[in-house]
């Protein structure tokens, strides 16, 4: 999930002395040269495969335990997310064969050179969130861990990122490859998080990181512990050069950290559209609405009527946001057969003083109930707010030379000529 950053690292790599191709696996990894080894530093332990030894620091948390307002356990169906991810297969899945991955790497740009040097995941058994991190002490382990983590894999038949379509899944896949390891992700569902947040809060915040929707919207926020991302492709390589793993605390905090707000954004997203009209789920209007564009798009067009005129009635939306609403929400109207809701809404949003609206309200009289004194009405309010609007000029002269030649139109169906004797 790590931002794009221009400058690769691979080079640090090189003048480490470090291997970009496949490694011995029955080479000894060089001792470091600190005393603070990784293993005196977390508890955890050397897992044996047949390429080797892995290092693997496990925790357990209650499943039930929140992260901030959200527990990491969803305990609302995945219905819709399985719909919206076109994975029908994902609303029958127990919850235990979810596995949830973020991996921490050498570099933020991705690439056949970089490494994989943490993976995090957890996954569910019983009433416990077991959360496995699998850490490259040298890059001499690479093989072994990889291994390591195709086991605890193993289980699963879904995988939970943020970001990674674009970003850990490829890497991990390239590593696999590249050792000769059978990769355990070819035959896993994925469920990336990221676009569908971006549908849900895009309109309403400023960023979608992880960490991010995390503070803002869980509530959770990180402790001191936490390293920046983008610092932590430079603690792993100081870690490298000096054997120091003390840095490297804060990078498995964060790498724990964003396991678990991954587990409970999916629990506030599942909660969130199990039923958004429930009193309090939903506080704001944008995000009705994003919500009511979600289950628009599913077909579920009664239910995104509803949405779209519960987030109108919040106080919280501009004046863009609000016609806006109510142009998909009047066009959704109008193809569910139910003009009389759509006007009803145009004539609100004219009250206002929407151009938009007040056009609609004319082809409407014109073209459907053949009202052309109320059409030739709504034209003319239309015109004036065009005259006395502040529209950009191009839009400005587009209403103009629509709206001039269906007032002249109007006026000839109101007095149409007299046939010739």
């Amino acid at each position: 999930m790590p931002p794009h950053l221009d400058d690769s690292l691979l080079e640090r790599l090189k003048t480490l002395g470090v291997s970009l191709g496949p490694a011995d696996p029955h080479r000894t990894p060089p001792q470091p040269s600190s005393r603070y080894r990784i293993e005196d530093l977390l508890p955890g332990e050397s897992r044996q495969t047949p390429s080797g030894e892995a290092f693997v620091y496990e925790q357990r948390f209650p499943a039930e335990q929140r992260h901030g307002r959200a527990a990491i356990r969803p305990n609302a169906p995945l219905e819709v997310i399985a719909a919206w991810a076109r994975e029908p297969r994902l609303r029958e899945l127990p919850l235990e064969s979810l596995a949830f991955l973020d991996t921490e790497t050498s570099s933020l740009v991705g690439g056949t050179g970089t490494y994989v040097f943490l993976v995090g995941v957890g996954r569910f058994e019983g009433e416990a969130f077991r959360l496995a991190q699998f850490f490259l002490r040298d890059p001499a382990e690479e093989p072994a861990m990889l291994e390591a983590l195709a086991a605890f894999l193993a289980p699963a038949e879904a995988v939970v990122t943020y970001n990674g379509k674009t970003f850990d899944l490829p890497l991990l896949r390239t590593r696999y490859t590249l050792y000769g390891v059978p990769s355990p992700l070819g035959d896993l569902l994925h469920l990336d998080l990221l676009p569908l947040a971006r549908r849900l809060w895009r309109p309403r915040l400023p960023s979608r990181t992880l960490k991010f929707l995390e503070e803002h919207l869980l509530d959770a926020p990180r402790g001191e512990e936490e390293v920046p991302g983008y610092e932590i492709p430079y603690i792993y390589f100081d870690y490298l050069h000096s054997g120091d793993a003390r840095p490297l605390k804060g990078v498995f905090y964060h790498n724990a950290m964003d396991i678990l707000a991954l587990a409970a954004l999916l629990s506030h997203i599942a909660h969130l559209l199990e039923d958004p009209l429930a009193d309090g789920r939903v506080e704001h209007g944008l995000d009705l609405i994003a919500i009511a564009r979600l289950y628009e798009d599913l077909g579920h067009w009664e239910q995104a009527a509803r949405l779209y005129e519960r987030g109108l009635e919040k106080e919280d939306l501009t004046e863009a946001d609000y016609w806006s609403a109510v142009r998909r929400l009047s066009i959704l109207q109008k193809r569910r057969g139910d003009l009389a809701e759509a006007v009803r809404w145009w004539e609100q949003a004219a009250a206002r003083g929407h151009v938009y609206a007040c056009v609609e309200l004319a082809k409407y009289y014109e073209h459907r109930v053949r009202d052309f004194a109320a059409a030739l009405h709504w034209t003319g309010q239309a015109t004036a707010l065009v005259e006395n609007g502040h529209l950009p000029p191009r839009a400005r002269a587009r209403y103009r030379q629509e709206l001039r030649h269906r007032a002249e139109r109007l006026r000839r169906k109101q007095s149409p000529s007299r046939s010739t004797p």
